[in-house]
């Protein structure tokens, strides 16, 4: 699993990540991100609450597509609560356009189109963070 319970109680070094930064998650539903000012577009939604893996909920602010150097992030929830960028491996999968390798220390997303390797990340904590 990619990201696990621990996300609920971050170590203090993850508050300090830069909004930037993204979490590779194997458990959530969609990408999720708390940084409006990267989405290439926004679609507002209605008030509806998300669930986090601690059982909080969150209100969505909307639906849109970010688009980093290296990745497309399409059909993102818009959380401005949340700590941490989250990118759902299972949407990344179902693309078509990744394929996401892990081991016991570090992971990596390949294009499948180029077959290039276009981010790499570290394991901190059970987490797996994207580098930039």
């Amino acid at each position: 699993m990619f990201a696990s319970p621990s996300i609920g109680r971050l170590p203090h070094s993850f508050s300090s990540m830069s909004c930037f930064e993204w979490v590779l998650d194997s458990g959530a539903s969609h990408h999720r991100s708390l940084d409006s000012s990267s989405f290439t577009f926004v679609s507002p939604s209605p008030s509806i609450p998300v669930m986090t893996v601690d059982d909080t909920l969150m209100p969505l602010a909307g639906v849109g597509s970010i688009i980093t150097p290296r990745l497309s992030f399409p059909n993102v929830y818009l959380i401005l609560k949340l700590k941490l960028n989250l990118a759902f491996v299972g949407q990344l999968c179902d693309s078509d356009d990744y394929l996401v390798i892990s081991s016991s220390s570090f992971c990596c997303v390949q294009d499948l189109q180029s077959q290039k390797l276009i981010g790499t990340g570290r394991k901190e904590i059970e987490l797996y963070i994207l580098d930039e």
